[in-house]
C-alpha cells in the first residue's frame, strides 16, 4: 500500500478520525529557477549538465553571485531544497580559478560529514579535475592526517574536530591557514545554546590565526528556517551577513495529521498516552510496507517504542533487524550501519530522538511520526522534512502527548503551519564558555598588549586573571602559555560538562564490551543502581555505577518493565545583577542562582499497560550547578487576596502556561529552560516565579526572558483565555486534578495582575 491509498483508508476510518483535530494536505510546490551566474567557472556545468541540471534554483544561483561576488551569506530554505550546491558550486569555481584556494567545511556531525562530502567527490571526478577533498575528523586514519593537511583543497571536519585537533596545531596546518578563502558551516540552526556558544569562540579563534596566516577567509552558512537567522548567523561569526531565503526547490505533496489521542478521564482532562497510540501508528505503517521514521523525545521512549515494533516483526529465529532505534550514546559504527541500511531500503522503520533530525541522508522515506512535540516549530518542520525528500508524496502524524505545550500545537495547527515564531539563542560572551576558549586562544597563539578576542568583551581583564593564576606568562609586551595541561582537551563543546560515562556490557564474564556513552547529568536518571537501561530494544539491568571512574556495568536481562527515576531540585540564590523592587510596579530580578539535583527513587513501569509495579530507592551524591535566573516575586497586596491553597494552585497554573510559552519564544526545547513556581521562596522568602537556564554558566535564557517579560506574560494571559475548557486542562493551566477547581480563574487574575503591574511600571 503506498502513501495516498493508506491516507484513503485511513480518512474513512471512523476510529482513526475521531481523534485527528486537522488533516493538512500541503500541496506540491513547483520549482523557480534561474540560470546559472556569469561568474560560475563553465567547467562545472558540464558535469551538472549530464545529470539533467540546466539551471539552478532561484535560492542556489542568488547565493552563488552573492558569494562570488565576495559577500558572507546564509542560506535558509527548508529540508531537501539542494543548499549543497550553494556552497560546493562557488567553492568548486574559486579553486578552478585559484589552485592555490582552500576551503574549510564543517557540519555538526561526523555521520553528516561523511554523507555530504559524497556528493561533492562525484563532482569532482566527473569534471576530471586535481581537486582534493578529505574528510578530517577522529576516524582518520594517523597515515592519512600529513596528506590531509599539506595537499587538501577542501578539508571537511566537524566544531569539535577544528576544537581539538586542527587550531592547537596549527603550526601543521599552514598551508590551509594561508590560503583558506571559504569557511562553510552547515546546519547552523543546530548551533544554539551552549554548542552554538562553544562554537562562536572556535571562530574567534579560527579567524585570530587567519588574521596572524594573513588569510582572510568568507563565510557560507546554512540553515533551516528559523526566526532570526541574520542575527544567529552574525552572532557565530562576529560580523555583518547577507541573508538568502528565497527558496525555489520543489516540494511534493505531504499528508500533516495533528493526532489528538483520546480523553480517557472526561473529569480530569487526562488522554491516552502518546507512546501507545504511536505504537499503533508507526506499526500500522510497517505492515504496510510504507518505510517510517518515529521521533521521540527521549532515550527512554525510543527504546520503549524500538521494544514494542521489534516485537511485531520478529521471526520465528528472533531476528527484527528491520526496525532499528537511533539516539545518542549509541556507538559511532552501530550508527553508521543504521544509516547505510536505511539508504539500502534494508530498515523498514527507524525509531530517533532528534539525532536523525539533520540532512544526513537515508533515502526516500515515505512517513514521518512525531511522538510529541520536539520543542521548536524548526526542529518539527526539520523532522518531518526526513519523509518525502525525493518529491513523491508523504505523511506526517504528530502525535500529541499530555504536556501542556503539545497540546497547545494540536489544538493550534494554524500557530505551527503559519508561521515560526522561535529565536535561535546562544551567548558567546558567557563567562564559564569565555574563558575556556580563552586559554584555548593564549595556547595556540600568544597574546600581545591591547589584543583583542575578536568581539568578546573583557580582553585585558581576562589576560590580567590568567596572568595572577599563574596560566599566562606575561613578558616584553606578549603574555604566553605556561600551564602544563593542553587546554583543548578539557573541553567539550556539546555540553558545559566534558566528562562522558561509558557504559560497559558484563553479561560474559570472558568477554566485557564497551555499548554506548552517556553525558554525567543524564547518567543519575538512566545508569543509577538497578535501574533498566534498554539499548536498542534489548534490556540491562544496572549492576554498578562507578562515579568516580565513570563506568557503567551493565547485566543482559529480560523483565517485564521499565524504570523511571524521580528527580528533585532546589534552588539557593548566589548573586544579584539586576532587579526592580519598585512597590507599585512587578517586582523582578536577574541573577546566578545554585541547582542542587538529587534522584532519590525510581519507578517500575509495567510494559503495555504502563501500570506502575512499586518503587526502589536510589543512593548518589547530590549534583550542583551554576546558572543564571531571572524571577517575579508576587507583591504582598496580590497574594493577600488569596486563601493559601488557591495561591499556590494559580501559581501552579502561571508556571505551566510559562513552560507553554517561554520554550516557544526564546527556542529553545522545553528542557533548556526550567520554570518553577514557590510558594516561600528561599531566594526571595516570598511566593516568587523562577525560570532558570538548565545549562552550567547559562546561556543567555533567563537574561532575554527578563528583557521580555511583557511578551511572556501576555501570551500566557492569551492561552488561558482562549482555552475552551471550563477549569483547567493540559492545554493551558494543567488538568484540574492537578490545579484545582479554580485553578484556571486563579491564574488568569494572577496574570492579570502581573501584566497591569508590569506594563504601570513601563508607562
Amino acid at each position: 500500500m503506498n502513501v495516498d491509498q493508506l491516507a484513503e483508508v485511513l480518512r474513512r476510518d471512523p476510529d482513526f478520525m475521531r481523534n485527528v483535530v486537522r488533516w493538512e494536505e500541503l500541496p506540491p510546490r513547483p520549482a523557480q529557477y534561474c540560470p546559472f551566474p556569469r561568474q560560475l567557472d563553465a567547467r562545472l556545468t558540464v558535469p551538472l549538465e549530464k545529470r539533467g541540471i540546466h539551471q539552478l534554483y532561484t535560492h542556489q544561483a542568488h547565493a552563488i553571485s552573492e558569494i562570488l561576488s565576495g559577500h558572507d551569506v546564509v542560506v535558509v530554505t527548508p529540508t531537501a531544497s539542494g543548499k549543497t550546491m550553494c556552497y560546493n558550486l562557488p567553492v568548486l569555481s574559486e579553486i578552478l580559478a585559484h589552485p592555490d584556494a582552500r576551503a574549510l567545511y564543517l557540519f555538526p556531525t561526523k555521520a553528516l560529514s561523511a554523507d555530504q562530502v559524497s556528493e561533492l567527490y562525484e563532482l569532482i571526478e566527473e569534471m576530471g579535475v586535481d581537486i582534493k577533498t578529505f574528510t578530517y575528523d577522529g576516524d582518520t586514519p594517523g597515515s592519512a592526517r600529513k596528506a590531509v593537511r599539506q595537499a587538501g583543497h577542501i578539508v571537511v571536519t566537524n566544531p569539535d574536530m577544528l576544537h581539538s585537533g586542527i587550531l592547537p596545531h596549527h603550526t601543521k596546518w599552514v598551508k590551509l591557514f594561508e590560503n583558506l578563502k571559504y569557511i562553510v558551516i552547515d546546519e547552523i540552526h543546530t548551533y544554539r545554546g551552549v554548542f552554538g556558544s562553544n562554537l562562536a569562540n572556535v571562530l574567534r579563534r579560527l579567524l585570530r590565526l587567519c588574521d596572524f596566516y594573513g588569510s582572510h577567509p568568507q563565510f557560507i552558512l546554512c540553515s533551516a528556517t528559523i526566526a532570526n537567522p541574520t542575527e544567529l548567523a552574525q552572532t557565530l561569526i562576529g560580523r555583518p551577513i547577507t541573508l538568502i531565503d528565497d527558496n525555489g526547490a520543489p516540494m511534493g505533496k505531504r499528508h500533516f495529521v495533528f493526532f489528538n489521542p483520546p480523553v480517557v478521564n472526561q473529569q480530569l482532562g487526562i488522554r491516552a498516552g502518546a507512546v501507545k497510540q504511536v505504537r499503533h501508528i508507526s506499526g500500522m505503517l510497517l505492515k504496510n510496507g510504507i518505510q517510517t521514521i518515529t521521533f521521540a523525545r527521549s532515550r527512554l521512549n525510543v527504546e520503549v517504542l524500538v521494544r514494542y515494533l521489534k516485537e511485531m516483526v520478529r521471526d520465528p529465529l528472533g531476528n527484527a533487524g528491520r526496525v532499528r532505534g537511533y539516539r545518542g550514546g549509541y556507538l559511532p559504527t552501530q550508527r553508521r550501519e543504521i544509516e547505510r541500511g536505511l539508504r539500502a531500503g534494508q530498515i523498514d522503520a527507524v525509531v530517533s530522538t532528534n539525532a536523525l533530525e539533520l540532512g544526513i541522508d537515508i533515502g526516500a522515506l515515505d512517513a514521518c511520526v512525531l511522538c510529541g512535540y520536539p520543542g521548536t516549530i524548526a526542529s518539527a518542520w526539520q523532522q518531518a522534512g526526513r519523509a518525502g525528500r525525493r518529491k513523491d508524496t508523504s505523511i506526517v502524524f504528530f502525535v500529541a502527548s499530555s504536556a501542556a505545550i503539545d497540546q497547545y500545537i494540536v489544538t493550534h495547527p494554524d500557530y505551527f503551519l503559519a508561521q515560526s515564531p522561535e529565536n535561535a539563542l546562544l551567548n558567546p560572551d558567557n563567562l564559564y564558555i569565555l574563558m575556556n576558549h580563552f586559554k584555548c586562544a593564549a595556547y595556540e597563539l600568544p597574546f600581545e598588549d591591547g589584543d583583542t578576542f575578536g568581539n568578546a568583551p573583557g580582553s585585558d581583564e581576562l589576560l590580567q586573571y590568567f596572568t595572577e593564576s599563574h596560566i599566562l606568562h606575561h613578558v616584553d609586551g606578549r603574555y604566553h602559555w605556561m600551564a602544563e595541561d593542553f587546554p583543548a582537551s578539557e573541553i567539550s563543546l556539546r555540553s558545559a560538562a566534558s566528562e562522558n560515562f561509558v557504559i560497559i556490557d558484563i553479561t560474559d564474564p570472558a568477554h566485557h564490551r564497551v555499548i554506548g556513552e552517556m553525558d554525567r547529568y543524564t547518567v543519575p536518571m538512566l545508569l543509577h543502581e538497578n535501574a533498566i537501561y534498554m539499548h536498542e530494544g534489548v534490556q540491562y539491568q544496572v549492576e554498578q555505577l562507578d562515579f568516580d571512574a565513570c563506568k557503567a556495568y551493565i547485566r543482559h536481562v529480560e523483565v517485564g518493565y521499565y524504570t523511571d527515576a524521580d528527580l528533585n531540585i532546589s534552588l539557593t540564590l548566589l548573586d544579584i545583577e539586576e532587579q526592580d523592587n519598585s512597590t507599585d510596579g512587578l517586582p523582578r530580578a536577574l541573577g546566578e542562582v545554585k541547582v542542587t539535583s538529587l534522584v532519590t527513587m525510581f519507578k517500575k513501569i509495567r510494559f503495555d499497560t504502563h501500570e506502575n509495579l512499586g518503587f526502589g530507592h536510589v543512593r548518589l551524591p547530590e549534583m550542583d550547578m551554576h546558572t543564571s535566573a531571572m524571577w517575579w516575586v508576587l507583591p504582598d497586596e496580590l497574594c493577600g487576596s488569596f486563601a493559601s491553597d488557591d495561591l499556590k494552585n494559580g501559581m501552579l497554573g502561571v508556571a505551566n502556561l510559562l513552560r507553554i510559552v517561554v520554550p516557544l519564544y526564546l527556542m529553545c526545547a522545553p528542557t533548556d529552560i526550567v520554570v518553577v513556581y514557590q510558594v516561600k521562596s528561599p531566594i526571595t522568602d516570598k511566593p516568587s516565579l523562577i525560570i532558570y537556564d538548565s545549562a552550567p554558566g547559562g546561556i543567555g535564557l533567563s537574561q532575554k526572558a527578563y528583557g521580555m517579560q511583557d511578551l511572556l506574560l501576555e501570551k500566557a494571559l492569551d492561552i488561558v483565555q482562549q482555552c475552551p475548557c471550563e477549569a483547567g486542562c493540559p492545554s493551558c493551566v494543567g488538568p484540574v486534578g492537578e490545579v484545582g477547581a479554580f485553578g484556571k480563574k486563579h491564574a488568569a487574575l494572577i496574570l492579570r495582575d502581573m501584566l497591569r503591574r508590569a506594563r504601570k511600571k513601563e508607562s
